[in-house]
């Protein structure tokens, strides 16, 4: 009892002393999280309802902005661009990624070197990607309609050239750009799934599609569910890869949400409107994952 008097100040000093410590390491992250994320799309919900163009003062339009998106045809275009775009991407991608997975997943001569490659266009810039696949697909001198031609096809498609085949054009080099980094994700969940499983189905009898049935895919299924959440995420805002690869052309047969987003404020000063169309877009992809955690949540229920 004669000590506790001087253990108290000691004890005290030691939760101060380690509370500092804590914050040292959370405020510079929290401040940079405050200024450069949260205070911007704070921001973002409040221009989104004026008519600011920056040069002059901002006038509370109300819900102007978004009674202009109704009659706003381009809008409806980049709209029905980008659902065209996830639609076929996120399932393509979610395939690719995970027969690649399964496919290195195996004792392989150079399985190192292969996950390398494969992984390797996701690290690649852009901007070279674009070139590269811009010359692959060229209808004249590419070597993909050169090979098409080689194999009888009489009117190969004219890619990016083309308002019809420009968007699957796209689409294939965002499937081969991002299956790598997902691939890599499909391959953490595999090395989860216990051996004694694939052992147990096998001595029952089990082929290998039985097992990939009812041993691999409920083994990925939350693994599965995150590749899923992001690439719904990430497919809707795509923005890059269309920038500097068609520009959202033909036309506006590539155009998306996100280069629409960056046309109206960017390149022609509507912050208000462009601000307004980015709310759509939040709005779309927090509906969408707002569903997909509730279908697994029943699922896992």
């Amino acid at each position: 009892m004669a000590t506790l008097p001087r253990t108290r100040p000691k004890y005290r000093r030691l939760v101060w002393r380690n509370t500092v410590a804590g914050w040292s390491f959370i405020l510079p992250n929290f401040i940079g999280f405050v200024g450069l994320t949260l205070l911007p799309v704070a921001v973002l919900f409040y221009v989104a309802f004026t008519n600011w163009n920056v040069f002059g003062v901002a006038e509370w339009t109300g819900t102007a902005n978004f009674r202009r998106l109704w009659s706003d045809a381009s809008f409806w275009t980049a709209l029905r661009n980008t659902v065209y775009y996830a639609v076929f991407h996120i399932p393509l991608t979610l395939a690719a990624a995970l027969g690649l997975a399964l496919l290195l997943n195996r004792k392989l001569r150079g399985v190192r070197f292969f996950r390398t490659v494969a992984f390797f266009p996701y690290i690649t810039s852009i901007v070279a990607i674009a070139v590269v696949w811009n010359q692959l697909f060229s209808p004249e001198y590419g070597p993909i309609n050169a090979l098409l031609g080689a194999v009888g096809v009489d009117n190969p498609p004219g890619w990016t050239a083309s308002a019809t085949w420009s968007m699957p054009a796209v689409i294939i080099v965002g499937t081969w750009r991002y299956m790598g980094y997902y691939m890599l994700l499909f391959l953490a969940g595999l090395q989860t799934i216990p051996a004694q499983l694939y052992e147990a189905a096998e001595t029952d009898g089990a082929s290998p599609w039985q097992r990939f049935v009812h041993v691999t895919m409920p083994g990925l299924r939350h693994t599965t569910f995150f590749v899923t959440v992001l690439l719904t995420i990430e497919s809707f805002k795509v923005f890059d890869l269309i920038l500097v690869m068609t520009g959202g052309g033909p036309g506006q047969s590539t155009l998306v949400l996100s280069q629409y987003i960056y046309q109206k404020g960017f390149e022609e000063n509507q912050f208000g409107y462009a601000s307004a169309v980015s709310i759509v877009l939040f709005a779309i992809c927090f509906g969408i994952t707002v569903i997909q955690f509730w279908v697994n949540k029943r699922r896992n229920s």
